[in-house]
């Protein structure tokens, strides 16, 4: 059987990028984050122990966001779904990271990059 936890919206103030600018001005972004796992023990015991804490799942993510800078986003949700993944309880995750104020020149509502893993 196969669960799902899903945490969307997570905000940061981070400095990843390329550009200068983005380096030192900073930016917000914003990262999803879908888990599976099975829930069976946690449904019949009730117990939290029993199950994936979202709240530490957003703590990984929101550290990890305002935490060192990378270049690339990818880079980002590459380390926020490993961190996530050690976890126990969890057998994939997904992150997304959303760079609503990417230096793209143009209009646009967003820019986001997927990582899923295993």
């Amino acid at each position: 059987m196969t669960d799902r936890i899903v945490v969307t919206g997570i905000r940061g103030f981070g400095f990843h990028g390329v550009l200068p600018e983005e380096r030192i001005a900073g930016q917000e972004f914003i990262v999803d984050l879908e888990v599976t796992s099975n829930f069976s023990q946690a449904v019949e015991s009730d117990d939290v122990l029993e199950t994936v804490n979202y709240a530490e799942l957003g703590k990984i993510a929101y550290e990890a966001i305002v935490g060192p800078a990378f270049n690339l986003i990818e880079s980002l949700a590459d380390v926020i779904a490993k961190n996530c993944l050690a976890l126990e309880k969890i057998q994939t995750v997904c992150v997304t990271v959303h760079k609503p104020s990417a230096p793209l020149g143009v209009p646009f509502n967003d820019v986001k990059v997927v990582r899923c893993l295993p």
